[in-house]
């Protein structure tokens, strides 16, 4: 007998959002206590948790500080927790960052900074550069979440108008030594681009910041605009030599936790088809393709038959035009939904899996063939909610929102398709 098709979804993201989860991938990328100090600075979703690992497996004294997402804060001892916010930066991020900076000010050859980065560690890692204001990087945030702009070009951006990211954090630790652990959450899993790289060379120029804001049309605020314009103390590069003595280990990634998810469907007699861990592009249009490859499979039993399932991970974004509430997973299964207009034998769940889908409470949803149906009978029509970018509402009428709470890991969104081969 065939296992109900959302119980199923549901224990696949509970498997990928295990298998990231810091206290099993940390401890083994842990280096050998130094003969100096041990400062443990950080950001992201999942910094709390990192800490926690760190502080559970570290057998010699440390201190320091790490900033997470308000609701994702974790117990720790000797490592100081600050909450912030995320996806706009605020003071508290701000005072974080700058709180950091100034701990790895004056480190030596024997002392030892442990990084703990995580995905949303770029908005909760919030230092301006010099001349620029704490409410010009919130406008520019805003600007670039409602412009669709993907992760990479975000980050970009805010590379070049802050004082510690793109390398910066690491140029100030030298000469000590510095170890970077980190969970991604970007396509392609580049720790360059991972919270915006505070303690990775930077390839990027302010050349390339001031071509995303021209991409965009986005011509405010002025200060930053004429900062990047400015183009003055460029991000550390490959070859500086306050670097020399920085390493990065990925201890979590989509991938890893695709393959997670693959195992529960394989253990249920299901064929998992990993489209890819990096998928980008506008949610719709991602939806579209998902769409068309699972009727693929109900037609012609093509790249598999069915019982299958169809898993990806990646960031998608969205251009938002309407005034709804939603994120990115609802925007693509809303989308999903509308594509595949009742196919049966077709299921899905999409979530982010740090357990919220933009700034809602949920991280995100499911559907089945009976969706559309099931909104008409309750007066909700899902593509006039699509363009209202109303996802979040669509689904809560449903009562299909996919509720985890703050996971406190980070390694971006799992959609999965699955295709029973009922009629």
């Amino acid at each position: 007998m065939q296992p109900d098709p959302k119980v199923l979804l549901r224990a696949m993201f509970d498997a990928a959002i295990a298998r990231a989860m810091p206290d099993k991938s940390v401890p083994p990328f842990l280096p050998e206590p130094p003969k100096g100090r041990t400062l443990v600075v950080g950001a992201g979703k999942a910094a709390a948790t990192m800490a926690k690992a760190v502080e559970e497996h570290w057998p010699g004294e440390l201190s320091g500080l790490v900033v997470t997402r308000y609701g994702h804060h974790a117990p720790c001892r000797r490592i100081e927790v600050v909450e912030a916010a995320h996806p706009v930066p605020d003071l508290a991020g701000r005072e974080a960052a700058e709180r950091i900076l100034r701990m790895v000010q004056g480190l030596g050859e024997d002392d030892l900074v442990l990084c703990l980065i995580s995905g949303g560690g770029s908005a909760l890692l919030a230092l301006p550069a010099p001349g620029l204001t704490l409410q010009d990087k919130q406008a520019i945030n805003r600007a670039l979440l409602k412009s669709g702009a993907n992760i990479t070009e975000m980050n970009c951006v805010r590379k070049h108008l802050s004082a510690i990211k793109g390398g910066r954090l690491a140029a100030a630790c030298y000469p000590a030594r510095v170890v970077t652990l980190t969970i991604s959450d970007v396509p392609g899993d580049d720790p360059a681009v991972i919270a915006s790289g505070p303690t990775v060379p930077d390839r990027t120029t302010f050349a390339d910041a001031r071509a995303i804001l021209e991409k965009y049309a986005i011509t405010e605020p002025f200060s930053v605009v004429e900062h990047l314009r400015a183009a003055r103390d460029e991000t550390p590069k490959p070859g500086d030599p306050r670097l020399a003595r920085c390493e990065t280990h990925l201890v979590a990634a989509p991938q890893q936790s695709l393959e997670a998810a693959a195992e529960v469907a394989r253990a249920d007699g299901v064929t998992p088809i990993i489209l890819g861990d990096s998928l980008e592009g506008e949610s719709r249009e991602v939806a579209m393709v998902h769409a068309g490859i699972a009727r693929q499979v109900v037609r012609h039993g093509q790249p598999a038959k069915a019982p299958c399932v169809l898993l990806s991970g990646g960031e998608t974004t969205v251009t938002v035009r309407g005034h709804g509430r939603g994120g990115r997973n609802v925007e693509f299964l809303l989308a999903l939904a509308v594509a595949l207009d009742g196919q049966p034998g077709v299921y899905a769940l999409a979530g982010d899996t740090d357990g919220v889908d933009g700034t809602e409470d949920n991280a995100g949803a499911l559907l089945g063939p009976d969706t559309l149906a099931r909104a008409a009978a309750v007066g909700v029509d899902a593509k006039s909610r699509l363009a209202d970018n109303d996802g979040y509402t669509f689904f809560s009428a449903l009562s299909d929102l996919v509720k985890t709470g703050p996971t406190l890991t980070n390694v971006n969104d799992l959609r999965a398709i699955l295709v029973t081969g009922e009629h």
